[in-house]
């Protein structure tokens, strides 16, 4: 428990030290998404050091047996997918940031309304919804989305909606299936076991959190074979 202290301590004053920077950086949209990814990297580097939480990447096999697979028609000429992936802490968030720097997520709005933070959020690009106000408008959303994506960003979308405990299945929200329809883009489903060692609430546990990239569905795949791809080596 005193590591998981120590470390939620550290992690604040980081945060705090960390606000100043941020705030020069909102005068450059290129420069706040550099610093927002400096950010990433040192949080990345306190999980190590204090809590002993390191992180290792998997990617799908690019042949079999050998062989080279065969194209399916599912891979972009230009490279791009919506990125949907399991959500259990913070720790994935700061991967993914890191390892796709042009990325953005879909994020509540009530996270923009943070003191400094949530500026650099808006000013790096992250695309707010309003769920107090119920059904989100789709096609509001799906515009908004298609000039970032146009603009040469990677969505990130967390279709569960919520931070999932190990070992619990949410139910994906549909809205992914109407986006990756509607932009024609596949969709690139990455799972993760980070909850183990940075669980949303609890102690945090030393030792190697996972990051899965599957292989890419298309992009009339169905909820249940996005959900079993993001679950098949999710914890």
């Amino acid at each position: 428990m005193f590591r998981t202290i120590l470390f939620k301590i550290t992690l604040g004053l980081y945060f705090v030290l960390w606000s100043p920077i941020l705030l020069i950086g909102l005068i450059s949209k290129s420069l706040i998404r550099f610093l927002i990814r400096t950010c990433a990297r040192g949080v990345l580097g306190i999980a190590r050091l204090v809590a002993g939480i390191k992180y290792t990447l998997h990617f799908p096999p690019n042949e079999e047996n050998g062989i080279p697979m065969t194209p399916n028609g599912n891979i972009r000429l230009d490279g791009k997918a919506i990125v949907a992936a399991k959500h259990m802490s913070i720790l994935e968030v700061a991967i993914l940031t890191t390892k796709l720097p042009h990325a953005f997520f879909i994020i509540k709005r009530e996270l923009l309304w943070i003191p400094i933070y949530g500026w650099a959020f808006w000013r790096m690009g992250l695309q707010p919804v309003n769920r107090a106000r119920g059904a989100t408008n789709m096609h509001k959303l799906t515009n908004a989305v298609a000039k970032k994506i146009m603009d040469g960003m990677v969505l990130i979308i967390f279709p569960e909606g919520t931070r999932a405990k190990p070992g619990q299945k949410v139910k994906l929200k549909r809205g992914l299936l109407f986006l990756a329809h509607e932009l024609k883009l596949p969709i690139l489903p990455v799972g993760t076991d980070t909850g183990l060692y940075w669980p949303k609430r609890g102690k945090m546990r030393p030792g190697t959190a996972n990051v899965w990239f599957e292989p890419m569905l298309p992009c009339n795949a169905s909820l249940d074979e996005i959900s079993a791809a993001i679950n098949r080596h999710s914890a």
